[in-house]
């Protein structure tokens, strides 16, 4: 009988062909992953330069639109101050740079704050360079921050996002950029909130201010500084109109005591590293873009909510008045003081002989008791007010603020020229279009005469 067939060389051909098949695959599977994570990062970056190059920081249309956040956030996301790298850097050299012969280079702080914007828009517009920087806290809404951010980028000004107290970050900003001046105007503002978060004051108004000191004693050029201080300095002072000579060792608020220590420590750096600076006294500054913790908005708001607003009367009943300042002519007084400011006479944190150490008040001169608020108000939104009368409150107000602008008058021409009526005019139109509401707002002369209203 015939044996059977062998069988076990062709099962080892066949196990081994079995084997390469499945190398062969393995082999195709890898390298098809290593082209497939190839071609998902190349889409990737194709992705990520399409945006940078379609969403540049110059852009933005109507700041009330929620889609302009996202923009926002994608602008802040390729242009912060954290990221650096060529594009950011070339974006500080352009908004910084002059568009005029002989132009001021400033780097203005608070650049997203109400008179930080309004003064980087009229620097950029008479054709100086101008970078802001801000860190766009929630002491009040940001999405007013971001707003104005956005009108900034309209004009070209191009907003860094950091903080004072981050001194790498001002260092690279000064290895960039020779800045002619610093306009400082960052500060933790308000008086009643220092008593809830005394610390931000701390932290922003003296040891910020510090900081960017420090910085700017060793730039070399070093910068000429303005810098806004308070009229809030001259505290439970009594003599009136308060004048730059007055005492200002009273302060009635930590706010206030933080802006007086941050005029002697100007001094301070003024004598040992011949920085030259410009001190600026603001007296309740008002106007489109304005602060919401302010009462003139906070009252308008209400108002047109129906409901109550307190108006205060001193602890003996006499009525608070302010001098309330429009926006227009304090930035008049802030570029005034920019361009009759002497150079710093320091270099690389030596002094080499005296420098200028100035300060002034900028104010309306003209002190307007609240309850005279209330009632333009009134007539502008034809709207009655529920006021509620009561004493003030001992959280460092001060019932009476009145300038004496003499000195800025003297020396850059300084002359407000708006009345609180045509200033709450322009105010309200601003306010009832940011906020799309429906409303008629009366004209100046019809607040005064009675006459028909006028559509906003």
């Amino acid at each position: 009988m015939a044996s059977p067939p062998d069988t076990s060389k062709t099962l080892k051909l066949e196990r081994y062909n079995s084997y390469i098949r499945r190398l062969h695959s393995t082999k195709v599977i890898n390298a098809s992953s290593k082209h497939l994570f190839r071609a998902t990062l190349l889409i990737a970056l194709v992705v990520i330069l399409f945006f940078t190059l379609n969403y540049p920081p110059f852009s933005g249309n109507n700041p009330n639109h929620a889609h302009l956040h996202h923009r926002n956030f994608l602008s802040a996301s390729l242009f912060t101050s954290t990221a650096g790298g060529a594009a950011w850097e070339k974006q500080v050299r352009h908004s910084s740079t002059p568009k005029k012969p002989n132009g001021l280079s400033v780097l203005v702080t608070g650049a997203a704050g109400f008179v930080g914007s309004h003064c980087s828009i009229a620097l950029r517009k008479r054709g100086d360079g101008v970078l802001g920087l801000d860190n766009f806290n929630s002491y009040y809404d940001p999405s007013l921050k971001r707003a104005r951010q956005n009108l900034l980028l309209k004009n070209q000004v191009f907003i860094v996002e950091g903080d004072l107290n981050d001194a790498p970050l001002l260092t690279k900003l000064f290895d960039i950029v020779p800045f002619t001046h610093i306009l400082h105007l960052a500060a933790q503002a308000g008086v009643r909130y220092a008593m809830q978060n005394p610390q931000s004051y701390v932290s922003s108004n003296i040891a910020g201010f510090v900081n960017l000191l420090e910085v700017a004693k060793t730039a070399n050029p070093q910068p000429t500084i303005v810098w806004a201080s308070s009229s809030s300095v001259y505290g439970l002072n009594s003599k009136v109109p308060f004048s730059e000579s007055d005492r200002t060792d009273q302060p009635a608020s930590l706010y206030a005591a933080t802006k007086k220590a941050g005029e002697e420590i100007a001094h301070t750096y003024n004598h040992i590293y011949g920085l030259s600076l410009t001190g600026l006294r603001f007296f309740t500054v008002y106007g489109p873009w304005g602060r919401p913790d302010m009462a003139y908005f906070f009252f308008t708001k209400d108002v047109l909510q129906g409901k109550p607003i307190d108006v205060y009367q001193t602890q003996d009943k006499k009525e608070v008045a302010r001098d309330f300042t429009y926006i227009d002519d304090v930035v008049k007084g802030c570029l005034g003081a920019l361009d009759t400011a002497e150079k710093s006479t320091g270099s690389g944190g030596k002094k080499k002989g005296p420098a200028q150490l100035r300060v002034y008040n900028l104010g309306n001169t003209s002190p307007v008791p609240v309850a005279r608020l209330v009632s333009i108000l009134e007539g502008l939104l034809s709207t009655k007010a529920k006021k509620h009368v009561i004493k003030m409150p001992r959280n460092g107000d001060v019932p009476y603020t009145h300038a004496n602008v003499t000195l800025a008058f003297r020396d850059f021409g300084y002359k407000p020229s708006t009345d609180l009526a045509t200033g709450l005019r322009k105010f309200v139109k601003w306010y009832v279009d940011y906020h799309g509401i429906q409303t008629r707002v009366k004209k100046e002369s019809d607040v005064k005469t009675g006459h028909p209203e006028e559509s906003a």
